[in-house]
């Protein structure tokens, strides 16, 4: 070995001592790809995953009959006839963005409920549900209530599919 090839072997050693002493390991082991493995990609949702998710939540809430318009719900009844084919997302469009999702409901209420504290219920419900599983922030949630379903009213779609 040359003199220079033996000073920086003893170089290293004393580094590795120096280290040992101060409790550090030798030698630094590095993870392939660097960096926390959250951040190594993107994730994009679709925004029809939005509006299943705001959907249900919409459904959920006491005093909500229904979601669309008269038209959309007759439509949709037709729909659920066919296995498999219930569309939760009647009533309901997203816009989604890269961190952000905005939300339109139309929704039928049942008659004797407050209006606002359905409409208020709703919105919480819904951005809840959307920000806990989606990570997305809510910007907002616009309803709109297309009718009222009296107690001795019969549901639309049925009455006009039978």
């Amino acid at each position: 070995m040359t003199e220079t090839a033996q000073q920086g072997s003893v170089k290293a050693e004393a580094t590795e001592a120096a280290q040992a002493a101060a409790g550090e390991p030798a030698a630094v082991v590095r993870k392939r790809g660097g960096g926390d493995p959250a951040t190594r990609g993107r994730t994009t949702i679709a925004d029809g995953v939005v509006e299943k998710i705001a959907g249900l939540a919409a459904r959920d809430v006491l005093g909500v009959h229904a979601m669309g318009s008269g038209l959309s719900r007759t439509f949709g009844a037709v729909r659920d006839r066919v296995p498999g084919a219930k569309s939760v997302t009647r009533g309901v469009k997203a816009e989604v963005g890269e961190v952000q999702t905005a939300l339109d409901l139309e929704i039928v209420v049942e008659y004797g409920v407050s209006i606002g504290d359905v409409a208020r219920a709703v919105r919480e419900n819904v951005i809840a549900a959307v920000e806990r599983m989606t990570g997305l922030e809510v910007v907002e949630v616009n309803i709109a209530v297309g009718d009222v379903k009296l107690p001795d009213e019969e549901d639309d779609d049925e009455t006009r599919l039978q």
